[in-house]
C-alpha cells in the first residue's frame, strides 16, 4: 500500500511536536483521553439536535489497555468516530483540529465545550510510540478505516474491520534507552497515576482491566489472582457540585486526595462564577506551614484545569506571593490555551480570575479574624510572617490589602491584637502608635526604653520578628496615626516637670556629655540626658530611619552592607550613676573614661548587640571592682 506523505510544513511541525512542544512525555495520555472525551461530546451534542439519536451516558466510556508482551497501549472510545475523509483531514494534516471544525460547523457556543482546538495533541503519541495505529468507525457509517504512521515518514489509510462506532488508538511503545524508560507507560500503576493526575475529572468513565490479589473464598490465608474492569477517574469533580450537597468532610477528603498537605485545612473556599469569565475554584487555607515553605524548593500556585483537564500543576500567576500558602484548584472553560495545552496563550482571563481570587482570600481571612479568632491566630502563627513580607515587598504596594490582617503582641492586653484594635483604644492625647522591637516578648519587657511610654499608660506593640519594623516602615501610618519606636529620638510625649528638669540638666552638664561623646568617638552620634528612663541608668536610642534592631537584622544578612543606626547614648540623670559621672568629670578624667566605656558596653548588651572588645570590657569591670 502506498504511503502518503505529510505536507512539508506538517512534517516539520510533527518533528517539533515530538522533540520540543511538550515538557513531559506523560501528557500524551492526557491528550489522547481528551480527544476521546471530545469524540463522545460530539455524539452528545448531535443527540441534542437530532431526534433520531439518543444519548445514554452509561453507554459511553474510554478504555485504556496495556499489553506488556507486545509492548502496546490501546485507548478506545465509544465516541462519534471518523470517516476516511476525516482521518485524512484530521490526522493527515497536522494542526487541523476536527474538534474546532465541528464547533464551527455546528455553531457550538456556551455550555457545550469541546476541549480540542489545535489538532496537535494526537501527535504527542509519537513521543512514546514507534508506530501509531488508529481504527475508527464513524456514526452513521457502515465502514471502518485504519490510519497508521511511524511518524514523519508519512501514513497509510486502508479499510478495516470494526463492529462498533468509535475509535481505537494503539501505540507500539518504544524500547527503553539509556536516557528514557518507556516501560513505565505499560505499567498499570503508572497509567492509573497519569489518568488520576490529568484526567480524573473527564466526564465519562475511563476504564482499565486491573489485576490484583484477594483472599480466596472460604480461606483466611490463601490468596487468589483476579482481573476486573475498574473505573479509574472520579468523573464528577467536587467543584461542580452544589455547595449545599457537600460537607466539611467532603472538602477535607478532597484536600487529602489531592495531596495539598498533611494537615487539616483551617478553612475552605468554594467559588462558582458565571460572568464575564466562567470558573469554579476550591481554595484551602492550611493550618500548618509546609516544611519547605521558606525554601527555594517550595512552589506556589493552584492547580489549573480547563473543562476538567489538568493544564498546570502549579499555576503561580493565580496567587500573589503574599497568599502563596493557599492551596487548591481553578477550573475554567474560557481559558485560551496554547498549542501544547500547558500554558496560556493570553493571560487576560487568568488575570481576571486571579484578581477575583485575591479579593476572596482576603475576605475569608477577615471573616476568620472577626468570627473565629482562635483559628485565625493559629493561621497567623504559621503565615503571619508571609503577610508582613507582602506588606514590605514591592515598596509597600500591597499594604492596603494586608494591613488589617496583621497582628502584634500588646503590652497591655498580653495577647495578639490588630492595628485597628490598638487604634480604637488610643487615648485622645496619644499621638503615635508605639512599638518596641526585640528578640522576644521577655526581652522587650525588660527594655529600659519602654519606661516612659508605659508610665504614660500607652499601649506598646511588640515586634519580635525580623520583618516587623521593615513592614511597618512601608505602612508609615495607620488611620492617620504614625508608628513610633520607643527607641526613637523624639517620642512625641508632652513635656512634664521631669522633662523640663532634664533640659535643665542637659544645659548644666553640656561639657560632661561632650567629653563622654569624645571618649566614644564615632561609636555614637551623641550622648545626652534621657527623658524616657525612670529606673535604668543607661540605654541606647537611634536618630534617623534605621533603628538599632534594624541594624542588627541587616548586618546579619549574607550581603552585609555594614548599615549602622545613628546611636545615641542616653543617661538617666536621676540615677546614682549620674552623680558618679559628675564627680569623675570634676576630679578624675581617667575614671570618667572608664565609666563611659562601661556604660556604653552595658547599653550594647541590653540591646543584644555585640561588644567590640570583650576582653577590654572584662578588664574594665575588674578595674571598677579593685
Amino acid at each position: 500500500m502506498a504511503k502518503k506523505q505529510f505536507k512539508a510544513e506538517s512534517k516539520r511541525l510533527l518533528e517539533m511536536m515530538i522533540n520540543s512542544i511538550y515538557s513531559q512525555k506523560e501528557v500524551f495520555l492526557r491528550e489522547l483521553i481528551s480527544n476521546a472525551s471530545d469524540a463522545i461530546d460530539k455524539i452528545y451534542y448531535k443527540a441534542l439536535t437530532d431526534d433520531s439519536l439518543t444519548f445514554e451516558k452509561d453507554s459511553y466510556y474510554i478504555k485504556v489497555a496495556a499489553d506488556k508482551d507486545n509492548r502496546t497501549l490501546t485507548i478506545t472510545d465509544t465516541g462519534i468516530g471518523m470517516t476516511k475523509e476525516e482521518l485524512e483531514n484530521n490526522l493527515g494534516v497536522i494542526a487541523k483540529s476536527g474538534s474546532l471544525s465541528f464547533k464551527k460547523e455546528n455553531e457550538i457556543k456556551d455550555g457545550h465545550d469541546i476541549i480540542g482546538q489545535f489538532g496537535v495533541g494526537f501527535y504527542a503519541a509519537f513521543m512514546v510510540a514507534d508506530v501509531v495505529t488508529v481504527i475508527s468507525k464513524a456514526l452513521g457509517s457502515d465502514e471502518a478505516y485504519k490510519w497508521e504512521s511511524t511518524g514523519a515518514d508519512g501514513y497509510t489509510i486502508e479499510q478495516a474491520e470494526k463492529e462498533t462506532v468509535g475509535t481505537e488508538i494503539t501505540l507500539k511503545i518504544k524500547e527503553n534507552t539509556e536516557e528514557e524508560q518507556y516501560d513505565e507507560f505499560l505499567e498499570e500503576y503508572r497509567l492509573k497515576s497519569i489518568i488520576k493526575k490529568y484526567s480524573d475529572f473527564i466526564r465519562y468513565p475511563i476504564k482499565m482491566d486491573v489485576k490484583g490479589q484477594r483472599p480466596k473464598e472460604g480461606s483466611e490465608n490463601e490468596l487468589e489472582e483476579y482481573e476486573e474492569e475498574q473505573t479509574i477517574n472520579s468523573m464528577v469533580p467536587i467543584w461542580r457540585k452544589n455547595k449545599n450537597e457537600l460537607t466539611d468532610e467532603d472538602y477535607e477528603n478532597f484536600y487529602k486526595e489531592k495531596h495539598y498537605g498533611f494537615d487539616k485545612p483551617l478553612k475552605h473556599i468554594h467559588i462558582s462564577v458565571d460572568g464575564t469569565i466562567r470558573y469554579n475554584a476550591i481554595l484551602y487555607i492550611p493550618e500548618k506551614m509546609p516544611f519547605d515553605y521558606y525554601s527555594k524548593e517550595y512552589e506556589k500556585g493552584l492547580e489549573l484545569y480547563s473543562n476538567g483537564v489538568l493544564i498546570m500543576n502549579k499555576c503561580a500567576d493565580l496567587l500573589p506571593d503574599y497568599f502563596s500558602f493557599v492551596k487548591g484548584m481553578v477550573d475554567s472553560e474560557d481559558l485560551s490555551l496554547n498549542i501544547s495545552r500547558e500554558i496560556l496563550q493570553h493571560d487576560r482571563q487568568l488575570k481576571l480570575i486571579a484578581k477575583n481570587i485575591n479579593k476572596k482570600i482576603k475576605s475569608e481571612l477577615k471573616s476568620l479574624l472577626k468570627n473565629e479568632r482562635e483559628k485565625y491566630e493559629e493561621f497567623y502563627k504559621s503565615f503571619g510572617r508571609q503577610l508582613k513580607y507582602g506588606v514590605y515587598s514591592d515598596f509597600g504596594t500591597n499594604k492596603e490589602v494586608l494591613q488589617d490582617l496583621l497582628m502584634f503582641y500588646s503590652s497591655k492586653e498580653k495577647k495578639m491584637v490588630t492595628l485597628d484594635e490598638y487604634v480604637s483604644r488610643m487615648p485622645e492625647d496619644q499621638k503615635f502608635i508605639y512599638y518596641a522591637a526585640g528578640e522576644s516578648i521577655e526581652r522587650i519587657d525588660k527594655l529600659p526604653q519602654t519606661e516612659l511610654v508605659a508610665d504614660k499608660g500607652y499601649e506598646i506593640l511588640y515586634f519580635t520578628e525580623d520583618i516587623d519594623e521593615f513592614a511597618i516602615k512601608m505602612i508609615m501610618n495607620y488611620k492617620e496615626k504614625e508608628f513610633k519606636s520607643v527607641s526613637s529620638g523624639d517620642l512625641g510625649i508632652d513635656a512634664d516637670e521631669n522633662q523640663d528638669k532634664a533640659d535643665e540638666v542637659k544645659n548644666e552638664n553640656k561639657e560632661l556629655f561632650d567629653y563622654m561623646k569624645n571618649v566614644l568617638s564615632d561609636k555614637v552620634k551623641d550622648v545626652r540626658v534621657s527623658k524616657r528612663l525612670k529606673n535604668h541608668p543607661v540605654c541606647l536610642t537611634a536618630d534617623g530611619e534605621v533603628t538599632i534592631e534594624m541594624e542588627k537584622i541587616l548586618n546579619a544578612m549574607p550581603d552585609n552592607q555594614n548599615v549602622k543606626a545613628e546611636k545615641v547614648l542616653e543617661i538617666n540623670a536621676n540615677h546614682e550613676v549620674f552623680q558618679s559621672l559628675q564627680s569623675a568629670f570634676e576630679n578624675d578624667k581617667e575614671k570618667l573614661d572608664l565609666y563611659t566605656k562601661l556604660l556604653y558596653n552595658q547599653a550594647l548588651l541590653i540591646e543584644g548587640l555585640p561588644i567590640q572588645d570583650p576582653v577590654e570590657f572584662t578588664n574594665d569591670m575588674c578595674k571598677v571592682m579593685v
